[in-house]
């Protein structure tokens, strides 16, 4: 078994925890004893742009106002905190140390629960719309289900229970990952700044604390055991989460089970504490510390009540009985909202109160139906006073017991015999299922224990009785499934009973028989069951009947017929109930099926299947050869009769009612599809041809006056199309539908050849398909750098050339584009050559104005064209000097793929605006340098000056937000210099307001403008991912489509969402990488 399977279904949500998985394996470390653990992401795919701290110091005051109320909850606090850092599991950031690239605060509190106060540490914290708890990747279920934990706990009579002592904070986390774990405290100290703290071990409140947990122990017993071993078995199946129930056959195998867990955890770091038995022995030998209290005065005292809380049951150890906690819930009047606390608050995980609880689930049901706020008190008062009585019978609850063990511990022998009998029955209110354990010692004395229970309540859409007995009897088909997976012992013989005699028969009976609803259904219990498992019960000894019934608390005592199974069991298997005759099939729950016979003598002769042929002509040849003699000469009659054969078999598959019917004289029924068409049978060929109303029309040859009908899905049309396509040399859908009209009428024809042309014919799809791009990918980090200075994120492109004069000569000069991907704003020099000295001459000047930037994005060159041919070819040759020079100066350099100029539209649309107003201004003829160079600062300004987001008309409105905003603290070069308050400017302290022109801006950017790039304007829908071997045709505008090469898919390269919008493509001996919006996919061509 493996603890950390990778799943297989394809879906969005599996590849997210596969991924959390691969990195769980890939990461995990031990380097002393406690394991360091990936926390299940990394910081730089969180999306985290922004720091809360601001936000988190008012949270802090607010906390530190309430507990300066309350000064025994203060100190409660201050132990816990100083507690969390004796321990090693936080730790104070040093000054300096708390500059990270990412970084999150995550606000605390108090919370009182059962008399107790614990420190909260609330990580579903949003701020500007983020929320760590959604960003992070949950992991997948590594542990056993609670349901089969509790299953397996029940097997023995010796039971052992313990958990794992703070079983998160003893996985440590990686250091790149403490930033995202951090909170502020000063101890109240209020006159002293919030000192910052990092989390050092996986915190309580994560979504991916638990997965990781449970990875790190698993990880270690899959490394300190062998297959096989019972202490490996024993943490894969008898954890849940951090809780550990397991029951063995002997005292002995208990000992030695607690004594090898504790070794071989502990070397994990994981101490197991709270330790219990219902054999004091068992646990004896453990040290004070080990034992929860309870077994210490147990074990102590001799006479003290033992109880233990297992997975929220409660365990009597002395007795050996397992009981349910009442959980009170106030509520002052009967609302939809109080019913629903009070019944979601009654925790039965193993069903045995279902009886009970079903009925308050009708009730509800009931209400729903008559349509009532979630607060209105004035519900219909004969379901008010049913939900009293059922209210009232609650204090009950603390009465119900049921023992621990499926058997006393006589018949806890592999000698004995178990048997699993599970009874299935439905009302047309609910339906349900109920398993009860059959235990034989060999002295063939019996003894019956309740397992396990489902139910549901009956659907709002009324459902005949044998219906919804077919649903008891899938929820019983489905419990089988899982006991047989989940328990450990070893099960004789598994029977289910009914007490639907129609239902028995359905099951025996082949499921292709029925309706859709029962055939379906049916399918799934053979699937599940076999036959023969299946029995009759009387309804008067069906326990399940008290699920449909519903049943007081106060008779679901210990001798009842749902805790004990009926009272045949108790006898030997040839004195159980006989089943009834067998019942005749219900004639409305049967299809619906006709038969339609038509005899020809051609349909019997040997006519191949068109489906393996590649043409016509080939199907044609095949028949000719089949209804023929070999070694004659082939006549032209052959051909003809041959292709009539074709013809006779394709109608004949296609339209068997309207031609039977055609041949007994009969009209069509009125729901024929060829009934506009005035079918006629040609008594000559004995095909089928449009009547039609053209009879009077001598001009038109009696062919093409009523030609031949074709179904349009039939393998003989399709090689029809194909043969018209190919011969009139792949024209449009109209001119191939007009050919064949006048010798066939393919229903739904136009439909039909677009079908073709657009799926089957590969030249069709050179010619006229277009790529599938798919659905445009979320915003990548580079957009998103908020708060971080202008340019943090710049991207490049060049423009030109451009002639000017020099003296009395003309030369080139190129423009450069630096754009800000975050707040829009732009750069813009003169580049006197395209070579890599000029290029870092012009990124020093702007490193020099601007700053330097964190990452510059750029495309490959491969977007310039025609006239700007050199800048492409030069540009390409500086790239590798270009990207070494960069990183030396510790500047992130990515490219975009090559001919992906929508990879940088961001900076693509400013080069279109620029060219335009450049195209505007100096026209084609050459100009002094000076004057493209003062030009193109005057465009940069323009550019800068442009509203971010929506410009109201209103005129009481503040004016938008612009990138000059940012550089320059006004929206435009034009206007004189933006008055704050007084207040604002924080009196003499001048240096704040630059950062308060920053901090506007910024608040105005996330309300006005961000919102905005929330909604895709195009490339909305998702389409399939292309996969390696795909032959594809790369998109060149520069020659015509004919020339296009063709290729194959040799490498793909996901994106941070897994989606594929970049490939590589092998032609030939070459390989080129383009985007998936420049490669149209086809169909695969033979060499």
């Amino acid at each position: 078994m493996t603890a950390y399977a990778i799943l297989d279904d394809g879906s969005e949500r599996t590849i997210l925890l596969n991924t959390a998985a691969t990195r769980l394996k890939l990461e995990a470390c031990q380097p002393n004893k406690m394991y360091r653990i990936n926390g299940a992401f990394t910081a730089a795919e969180l999306g985290l742009g922004v720091h809360c701290y601001p936000v988190k110091a008012l949270r802090k005051r607010s906390l530190e106002r309430h507990l300066s109320k309350s000064p025994e909850q203060a100190a409660i606090y201050q132990a816990e905190i100083k507690r969390l850092e004796q321990a090693g599991y936080i730790a104070e950031l040093q000054s300096g140390a708390e500059d990270a690239q990412i970084s999150w605060y995550i606000p605390h509190h108090m919370v009182e629960h059962n008399g107790k106060h614990r420190v909260v540490f609330n990580c579903s914290f949003q701020f500007q719309g983020n929320n760590l708890n959604e960003l992070l990747l949950p992991g997948p279920t590594l542990t056993s289900s609670l349901l089969a934990v509790l299953l397996r706990f029940r097997e023995h009579s010796i039971a052992i229970c313990s958990d794992i002592k703070g079983m998160f904070h003893q996985v440590r986390l990686l250091p790149e990952d403490r930033p995202l774990l951090r909170f502020l405290w000063r101890d109240l100290q209020r006159e002293v700044e919030p000192r910052i703290y990092e989390w050092q071990v996986l915190p309580f409140g994560t979504t991916s604390s638990p997965c990781c947990a449970v990875f790190a122990l698993q990880k270690h017993i899959l490394e300190n055991s062998q297959p096989g071993d019972k202490v490996r078995d024993a943490v894969l199946k008898a954890f849940y989460v951090d809780n550990y129930l397991q029951s063995l056959p002997s005292v002995d195998e208990a000992r030695l089970m607690v004594d090898q867990l504790q070794s071989v955890l502990a070397g994990g770091g994981f101490e197991l504490r709270q330790w219990a038995s219902n054999t004091p022995s068992t646990i004896s030998h453990l040290p004070v510390a080990s034992r929860s209290d309870s077994a210490e005065q147990w074990i102590a005292k001799g006479n003290a009540i033992n109880h233990e809380s297992v997975l929220g049951l409660q365990w009597n150890c002395e007795t050996d009985t397992l009981s349910y906690k009442l959980r009170a819930v106030e509520c002052q009047e009967v609302t939809m909202r109080n019913i629903y606390k009070v019944l979601a608050s009654q925790y039965d995980p193993l069903g045995y109160i279902i009886p009970y609880t079903t009925r308050a689930k009708v009730i509800v049901q009931r209400l729903w139906e008559k349509k009532r706020d979630w607060d209105d008190p004035k519900l219909p008062e004969n379901l008010v006073n049913e939900w009293n009585r059922w209210a009232g019978e609650l204090s009950d609850l603390q009465k119900i017991v049921l023992p621990r063990c499926y058997c006393s511990a006589p018949k806890d022998d592999v000698s004995s015999q178990r048997e699993i009998h599970i009874f299935c029955d439905a009302s047309e209110s609910a339906y349900g299922s109920v398993a009860h354990l059959r235990t034989v010692d060999q002295r063939g004395e019996v003894e019956i224990t309740f397992i396990v229970a489902r139910s549901r309540v009956a659907p709002k859409k009324r459902l005949s009785i044998p219906r919804l007995e077919l649903c008891a009897a899938l929820t019983g088909a489905q419990l089988a499934k899982i006991l047989q997976n989940e328990l450990t012992l070893p099960i004789h013989q598994v029977f289910l009973w009914s007490d639907s005699t129609t239902v028995l028969t359905w099951i025996k009976s082949e499921s292709c028989r029925f309706k859709v609803f029962v055939g379906t259904r049916i399918t799934e219990i053979q699937d599940l069951t076999s036959c023969w498992e299946w029995r009759y019960v009387h309804s008067e000894s069906n326990p399940a009947d008290d699920i449909t019934r519903g049943k007081r608390l106060a008779e679901l005592g210990p001798q009842s017929r749902w805790n004990t199974g009926p009272t045949y069991l108790q006898l030997p298997s040839d004195q159980w109930p006989v089943p009834p005759p067998s019942c005749s099939i219900a004639g409305d729950e049967l299809r619906n099926s006709t038969f339609c016979g038509l005899t020809n003598t051609v349909l019997r002769l040997s006519i191949p299947d068109p489906s393996q042929f590649l043409t016509f002509q080939d199907l044609l040849t095949a028949t000719v050869e089949s209804l023929g003699e070999h070694g004659i000469n082939v006549s032209a009659e052959d051909f003809q009769q041959a292709e009539m054969a074709i013809l006779q078999q394709a109608q004949g598959e296609s339209f068997p009612s309207e031609m039977a019917q055609l041949m007994a004289g009969k009209p069509l029924q009125t729901n024929s599809r060829l009934l506009c068409l005035a079918p006629e049978l040609d008594a000559a060929s004995k095909l089928l041809r449009i009547g039609g109303r053209l009879r009077r029309c001598e001009e038109i040859e009696p062919e093409s006056m009523h030609p031949i009908i074709l179904d349009p899905r039939h393998p003989v049309t399709t090689l029809l199309i194909k043969e018209y396509d190919t011969k009139l040399f792949h024209p449009g859908p109209e001119r191939i539908l007009a050919e064949m009209r006048r010798k066939y009428w393919i229903l739904r024809g136009r439909e039909a050849i677009r079908r073709y042309q657009r799926k089957d014919c590969p030249v069709c799809q050179k010619f006229r398909k277009t790529p599938q791009i798919p659905r445009m990918a979320d915003l990548p980090p580079a957009r998103l750098r908020l708060f971080k200075p202008a340019f943090y994120s710049t991207g490049i492109d060049c423009f030109g050339p451009y002639s000017v004069k020099i003296g009395r000569k003309s030369e080139k000069r190129w423009g450069i584009l630096f754009k800000c991907m975050t707040t829009r704003a732009v750069y813009i020099d003169l580049l006197p050559r395209i070579d890599t000295d000029s290029f870092l001459m012009a990124l020093r000047r702007f490193i020099a104005r601007r700053g330097k930037p964190f990452e510059v994005l750029c495309d490959q060159g491969t977007n310039f064209k025609g006239g700007e041919r050199e800048l492409h070819q030069t540009y390409a040759e500086l790239v590798p000097e270009l990207q070494e020079q960069l990183a030396s100066q510790q500047i992130i350099f990515r490219f975009n793929p090559p001919h992906a100029p929508h990879f940088g539209g961001c900076w693509e649309r400013e080069i279109r605006s620029l060219k335009q107003a450049l195209q505007v201004t100096l026209g084609t003829q050459p100009i002094p340098e000076e004057t493209l160079q003062t030009v193109l600062i005057e465009i940069e300004g323009i550019l800068n000056s442009k509203p971010l987001g929506y410009t109201s008309s209103n005129a009481s409105d503040p004016d938008p937000i612009t990138p000059n905003s940012l550089l320059m603290g006004r929206p435009d070069s034009s206007l004189p210099q933006v008055m704050y308050p007084q207040s604002e400017l924080l009196s003499r302290r001048r240096w704040r307001h630059s950062q308060i022109i920053a901090d506007h801006f910024w608040k105005r950017f996330i309300k006005f403008y961000l919102p905005g790039l929330q909604t895709r304007n195009k490339w909305q829908r998702e389409s399939p991912d292309i996969k390696v071997g795909t032959t594809v045709m790369i998109v060149d505008p520069q020659f015509p489509r004919a020339l296009w090469p063709i290729g194959q898919i040799s490498q793909v390269f996901p994106g941070f969402d897994n989606r594929i919008r970049t490939v590589e493509v092998k032609v030939k001996d070459k390989s080129y990488v383009r985007p998936v919006a420049k490669v149209v996919q086809l169909p695969a061509i033979p060499d």
